[in-house]
């Protein structure tokens, strides 16, 4: 039996980061309700402070990865953490409406600062680096799955701030966890290397690479698929195939179920086979999982199709692995910080692009362009391979 290392208390404690940053951003959501009673304002204006926090998280990766290199991994980690936490009890106790819209920003500047930077610090010390984002993505999923049930839970018994500021029962005791378990790692650049990562040069260089310019690609038209699912399956399955909005929840449920075992698998099969031949496979799972939801008549085969399509979003760790593979050892950091951002502030755009499908046409034509998202990365792919001798990869 292999004995406990030091790289395993890494992704742990890293997976458990995970769960709390993403625990925090998704409290808010089940208690939308309660807040507008509280402060009585419109589903319009709650709306817009939600985006702000995820816009400020997407835009925290850049800034994340440039305070990793001269700080530590360890030290961006912790402040995103315990940040969560505090910032999670101090929107729970906003007297008025303003602090906690200001709080929400914060809160997501705070816990967007750890992941590109955990995937970085993973990058450093797993063997299995695939399987290691699987494992940490994980996190995320298990969060999705647990808060909306707690947070209501606690919300029935205690009022929507208890519940709210619950998040820092779990922040807490994972910020002191991670602070005693993971070693400081020494970074200090000099002030002009840093200067160097913020220079409009650096984004130039970086962006101008064709390969960075094709795994951006690969980023933003999955994570484009990825977001529009989230945000329009239950009310496709309701509107579109006629389910209940009991059975609707339960396969929504199940495809988070499915995403959270999957990621996993893909980042092994990731390591075994090749980041790019994984994203083949999700995208083509991922299309075929669409096409069963929008045409197959059968319940069955609708179900078949939600835990395909679980498979297919659950691209992440792949897709990680090659922006890394892309990137030189010395502006890790930085580089996945900066290309996660972009993407992912333009894959935020998914939810709007399948509303205003879905207005102009349907539900099902909407479903059917993320299909057609999917197939477009394996397009891609195809046409590479066509032009050279070996495995499916793009350069």
């Amino acid at each position: 039996m292999r004995r406990w290392r030091y790289s395993d208390t890494v992704l742990t404690l890293c997976t458990l980061a995970f769960f709390v940053t993403m625990a925090g951003r998704l409290a808010i959501s089940p208690l939308v309700p309660d807040i507008i009673g509280t402060f009585d304002i419109s589903n319009a204006v709650i709306g817009l402070a939600l985006t702000g926090m995820w816009l400020t998280y997407g835009l925290a990766q850049y800034p994340s990865g440039i305070l990793a290199e001269r700080y530590g991994e360890r030290l961006v980690i912790l402040v995103s953490i315990g940040g969560t936490a505090v910032v999670s009890v101090v929107i729970a106790l906003a007297p008025a409406f303003v602090v906690f819209v200001l709080a929400t920003l914060l809160l997501g500047g705070v816990a967007g600062l750890h992941y590109s930077v955990a995937i970085t610090f993973l990058e450093r010390t797993q063997d299995r680096v695939g399987t290691a984002i699987g494992v940490h993505n994980a996190g995320g999923t298990a969060a999705g799955l647990l808060t909306p049930v707690v947070i209501a839970w606690v919300t029935v018994r205690y009022g929507w701030r208890p519940a709210l500021a619950a998040v820092a029962v779990v922040g807490i005791p994972v910020t002191l966890l991670f602070a005693r378990r993971i070693r400081p790692v020494e970074r200090s650049p000099s002030t002009a290397a840093i200067r160097e990562r913020l220079s409009p040069e650096f984004v130039r260089r970086l962006l101008s690479s064709p390969s960075i310019g094709v795994t951006l690609y690969v980023a933003v038209l999955s994570e484009l698929a990825w977001q529009g699912t989230a945000s329009f399956l239950p009310t496709f399955l309701i509107e579109h195939r006629g389910q209940s909005t009991t059975t609707a929840s339960a396969l929504f449920s199940a495809y988070f179920v499915v995403q959270g075992f999957a990621q996993v698998g893909i980042g092994t099969v990731s390591d075994w086979v090749g980041h790019d031949n994984a994203i083949v496979g999700c995208m083509l799972a991922g299309a075929f999982g669409f096409w069963l939801i929008i045409a197959a008549p059968a319940f069955a085969a609708v179900a078949v199709g939600i835990g395909l399509v679980g498979v297919g979003m659950s691209f992440g760790p792949a897709v990680m692995q090659r922006i890394l593979n892309e990137l030189p050892d010395e502006e890790q950091n930085a580089g996945f910080g900066l290309v996660r951002t972009i993407y992912m502030i333009v894959a935020s755009l998914g939810p709007a692009m399948m509303g205003l499908v879905a207005d102009a046409f349907d539900l099902a034509i909407s479903f059917g362009v993320l299909a057609a998202l999917l197939l477009s990365v394996v397009a891609v792919y195809v046409f590479s391979a066509s032009k050279s001798q070996g495995g499916v990869r793009i350069c």
